[in-house]
């Protein structure tokens, strides 16, 4: 069939200003009339023909005249997907790659383009052909499109594919042909991971009596993955996988892999309120709703993410076959632990402290070697690290000693999430607050010393402004911190990720230079400084809120 273009009439909605995580509202929101369409004609709108050649979206992803179109599987996901498949019809694109069922992890997204190039809350979002997030000069464009469009274009008459079918779909358009490819979401990520990790030794790992492991996918993407590359590839019994059937509304929890809402892993992994006789698995691993963050879990212990990837950093080069020829470089967000950044001087690698761990894809473009945090966000989100000379059965006795072993102090690190869906205004107000309280030193340790005698002084306070070394944009207003004299640190920074209201993001930090500390719980090692930011900030004048809802 031939399909028509049509043109159909609408109005600007508010708010639809993307962050870094793309735009993210209620879905009673996008399900509005015109919401979508609204949203994703603005994306390409800001688009000049050489960008539409280049970009790439996760949601709608597009490079070469190429959309890739998947999701989580969230609540609304098909209905988008749908809908995209036929607004990028009209708007010129000629093939949609579809990942089977609709579903498609972020990290596997990469990998896609690696092999082929060369719930309650919904988002859409634009991320440039190596990855990375648009800049802003790109999401401004978009928000300022959203604010004057009066018009969508959309192949209204284009039959709807069968993303559950794996094949190519042609229809002929008033540009020529447009072709609907729907594809094995796991094959090229497997293909990838195989060139990452040694199969044969994790395999080895895993069939050994003495090394248990579970595997927890919050009902989210990964676990379309999870049985793909643990039971058929590395042959792990299924019954170590926990919640991998991908929902549409993750069964009713919150696909964020910490101790909070990863309730039955934390539970395995022998860290639950109630003690159990069975003796708990070596290794635990869990993955967010789109499988782009992850946590992992030693028998009766939790590893931060900053001592996560700091370890693997220090030993990826003698473990992991892909870093075998060695690391160009690290990088890490700024609220993120600075362990890593004392990794890097001690292995003499360059580093970066940047707005968001994506942007290291533009620092280090394609071809060249790099790790960079959050996971790995596609190098281990999936398989995880279990490769190497399998150092990960034995990662308590590395978390414990690894910052002895290279002679340099451990760092404690908490994240809290002091306040979620509470109100933006006040959220607001206790941000500027801390803006203006940097402005007087003197004033910042009178409060310190009146909340806790035994921290030591702040010696500087800034709020986080990102440039870009590439392009040279410049991201202000991305965090407020307070460096204290003995090296530890405190960071605020005011996430807009949440689907509505606000939430106040605490990182908290110290080094540990005393061996006989190590391995004591971070919390109770953080509490002083728990008590000096609470106090810094009046948390509680502010938002009503004493304690965090999350602890990561």
């Amino acid at each position: 069939m031939v399909f028509k273009v049509s043109k159909v009439p609408t109005t600007p909605f508010d708010g639809q200003k993307p962050g870094t995580s793309g735009l993210r509202k209620k879905v009673k929101v996008f399900i509005q009339p015109h919401y979508l369409q609204n949203f994703v004609q603005s994306t390409f709108n800001a688009l000049t023909p050489a960008k539409l050649e280049i970009g790439v979206f996760i949601y709608a992803m597009a490079f070469c005249a190429t959309l890739i179109v998947s999701g989580d599987g969230r609540y609304f996901s098909k209905d988008a997907i749908k809908i995209i498949i036929k607004m990028s019809a009209a708007n010129g694109v000629r093939c949609v790659w579809v990942g089977q069922n609709g579903l498609l992890s972020t990290p596997a997204v990469s990998a896609v383009i690696r092999e082929r190039v060369g719930v309650d809350d919904f988002g859409i979002k634009y991320n440039m052909e190596n990855g990375g997030p648009a800049p802003e000069a790109i999401t401004d464009k978009i928000f300022e499109n959203t604010k004057t469009i009066r018009e969508y274009m959309i192949a209204e008459d284009l039959p709807n594919v069968d993303i559950s079918a794996i094949g190519v779909t042609s229809f002929g358009g008033p540009e020529g042909q447009f072709n609907v490819e729907v594809f094995d979401s796991a094959s090229d990520y497997v293909k990838l991971m195989k060139s990452i990790f040694d199969f044969k030794l994790i395999r080895k790992l895993l069939s050994s009596p003495k090394f248990t492991f579970c595997y927890e996918a919050l009902l989210g993407v990964a676990g379309a993955y999870a049985n793909r590359i643990f039971v058929e590839e590395l042959g792990a019994q299924e019954s170590s996988l926990l919640n991998c059937i991908p929902k549409e509304d993750f069964g009713g929890g919150h696909p964020d892999p910490n101790l909070t809402y990863a309730k039955e892993l934390v539970a395995c992994m022998g860290l639950g309120k109630s003690n159990s006789e069975v003796d708990p698995p070596e290794f635990g691993g869990a993955a967010d709703g789109d499988a782009d963050r992850n946590m992992i879990l030693g028998k009766r212990f939790f590893v931060t993410p900053s001592d996560s990837v700091a370890i693997i950093a220090a030993n990826a080069v003698d473990t992991i076959p892909y870093f075998s020829s060695g690391l160009k470089g690290v990088a890490r967000s700024m609220p993120t632990s600075a362990a890593l950044d004392v990794v890097a001087q001690h292995l003499n690698l360059k580093f970066f402290e940047i707005l968001h761990v994506k942007r290291f894809l533009i620092i280090f473009p394609a071809g060249h070697c790099f790790y960079r945090y959050k996971a790995a966000i596609y190098l281990f989100s999936a398989s995880y690290p279990l490769a190497g000379n399998g150092c990960w059965i034995m990662f308590n006795l590395w978390r414990r000693k690894f910052w002895n072993c290279i002679g340099l102090p451990m760092v404690d690190t908490i994240i809290l999430d002091m306040t979620e869906n509470v109100d933006a205004g006040a959220a607001k107000d206790l941000m500027a607050y801390l803006v203006k309280l940097q402005s007087s030193l003197d004033e910042i340790n009178t409060i310190v010393k009146g909340a806790r005698s035994d921290v030591s002084n702040v010696v500087n306070a800034d709020e986080f402004e990102h440039k870009d070394p590439v392009d040279g944009s410049v991201s202000n207003h991305q965090g407020i911190r307070f460096l204290f004299e003995d090296g530890s640190r405190l960071a605020f920074r005011l996430s807009g990720a949440g689907s509505e209201g606000a939430t106040i993001r605490l990182y908290i930090e110290q080094y540990e230079k005393d061996p006989s500390k190590i391995g004591r719980d971070s919390q109770a090692a953080l509490a002083p400084l728990v008590e000096v930011a609470l106090k810094l900030s009046k948390m509680q004048e502010f938002t009503g809120r004493s304690a965090p809802t999350v602890i990561t």
